[in-house]
């Protein structure tokens, strides 16, 4: 059994528990061993990277510190686009930048923790598409989503800057989908930005016609729903559909998936331990062809 350290991100625990719940279930039923980071904090989300503060950094290398010292030789996988850019920015910063090395070090030692630099961090979908691979995962499937049109949602920070996939035509999250049997949209704004935070700000008329674009060139392309891998990305592309149909005079009602859900259907998991039902624009009807 391949065994990784997990990191969930704050998200998971509330807003989309049904990630961290899907993964679980995925994690078991493939043979993968999770063992949940001891004691994580909050990475400090995107956008306080933007700042390049000490803070920022020493946040970040905590938990690195922390996989290093209680799971030497793991990888540490999460399953959030922006915990796994930011925790894999700081990694390589703090490989490059001597400077920056020592003073986080300062930091890092008055919580009598320290850092080294083994640690590599991953997104569970690369894990999934390279560690396992195509066959490993095709024998596990029990029922293939065939006759699913799904469009693979991977948002604009998963390939970038990290180089993990293409970054202006990612393929990971459309393989895997395959794989599963399902039928993979043509999908050209797979790795577009949904807005992010701006959904929250004073450019909100910025992020909701990111997701109106989005929407209307899935539904062009006849998906009956979204698969993404990215927390913000799934609530802004799930949450706003009414907000978007409201200000562009649309009707659009697309369901919106994790990967892990996707992949735990095709599996034959049950719909409590994937978060099944939990979705605000349902998928019920969808999926019941190929649920028992």
């Amino acid at each position: 059994m391949m065994a990784y350290t997990y990191y969930p991100g704050c998200s998971q625990e509330v807003s989309t528990k049904a990630y961290n719940l899907s993964t679980w279930a995925v994690a078991g039923a493939l043979g993968l061993e999770l063992v949940e980071l001891d004691d994580w904090n909050c990475c400090g989300t995107s956008p306080s990277y933007s700042l390049r503060s000490l803070s920022t950094f020493a946040l970040n290398a905590r938990n690195l510190g922390l996989a290093e010292r209680h799971s030497p030789g793991c990888d540490l996988v999460t399953i959030c686009n922006g915990c796994f850019g930011i925790m894999d920015k700081t990694n390589r910063r703090l490989a490059e930048d001597a400077e920056l090395r020592e003073r986080v070090g300062e930091a890092l030692a008055v919580i009598d923790l320290e850092y080294r630099g083994s640690v590599r961090v991953r997104h569970l979908l690369e894990v999934l598409v390279n560690d396992l691979g195509q066959e490993t995962i095709q024998e596990k499937v029990t029922h293939p989503l065939e006759g699913l049109q799904v469009a693979p949602y991977l948002g604009c920070a998963f390939s970038r800057p990290s180089g993990i996939d293409d970054a202006e035509f990612p393929t990971a999250l459309g393989d895997l989908l395959s794989w599963i049997g399902a039928d993979v949209v043509d999908y050209p704004l797979r790795a577009s930005c949904c807005g992010g935070i701006l959904m929250m700000s004073d450019k909100k008329e910025v992020a909701l016609k990111l997701v109106h674009n989005l929407l209307a060139d899935a539904v062009r392309r006849g998906a009956s729903c979204l698969a993404t891998a990215c927390p913000l990305c799934h609530l802004n592309v799930e949450a706003y559909q009414g907000q978007v149909n409201a200000r562009f005079g649309t009707d659009f009602s697309l369901p919106v998936l994790f990967f892990t859900q996707l992949l735990g259907v095709s599996l034959g998991l049950g719909r409590e331990e994937l978060g099944l039902g939990t979705e605000l624009v349902s998928a019920a009807a969808l999926l019941a062809p190929h649920m028992t």
